[in-house]
């Protein structure tokens, strides 16, 4: 069955496509959720105004996230995370962390669009990829510190000695 795409859908096409899909799918899915339309011969006049429409769409689309990629590219993200006397950190830095660390600089992604093969568990620099759009992958900059040590286990900083406050001697005195 023929039908005409309203909107992109991941390993199916994008918007205003004519794609032959099976029956069911077109019937249960697609249609009932406004993702297509029949391929008609009027919805086919209007095919024209589709296509256009979502060329727009999609250029507009393009240059917001052309100016999402430049603000990821200058953004880094610091986490602390404790270690142990060998450096190996007791935890890591997941998707739900960078995306929490975005939210908080006010930019708004979904943890799947980080293309991450794995947790990162070491310290220092790393990157991350982000695939903003199927023609645009931005790069995040991620800086993993290790937690502050107590000032006792320093070795630069000597311990202030005790000072013990001696308690104003008591008088014998009746008011």
């Amino acid at each position: 069955m023929k039908v005409i795409l309203l909107s992109n859908i991941d390993n199916l096409g994008k918007k205003g496509e004519i794609l032959n899909v099976k029956r069911g799918y077109a019937r249960n899915y697609l249609i009932p959720r406004d993702l297509a339309l029949y391929a008609t011969p009027i919805n086919m006049k209007k095919l024209g105004s589709i296509q256009a429409k979502a060329m727009e769409e999609e250029e507009r689309l393009l240059a917001e996230l052309k100016k999402l990629d430049a603000r990821l590219r200058g953004t880094t993200l610091s986490f602390i995370r404790k270690v142990d006397e060998n450096d190996h950190m007791f935890g890591s830095v997941s998707e739900a962390d960078i995306v929490a660390a975005l939210a908080e600089q006010g930019i708004t992604l979904h943890k799947s669009l980080l293309l991450m093969d794995k947790h990162i568990k070491v310290l220092g620099e790393s990157r991350v990829q982000v695939r903003l759009h199927r023609d645009i992958v931005s790069e995040l900059r991620i800086m993993v510190e290790k937690e502050g040590k107590p000032a006792s286990e320093d070795p630069g900083l000597e311990p202030e000695p005790e000072v013990e406050i001696a308690a104003p001697e008591e008088t014998d005195t009746e008011v």
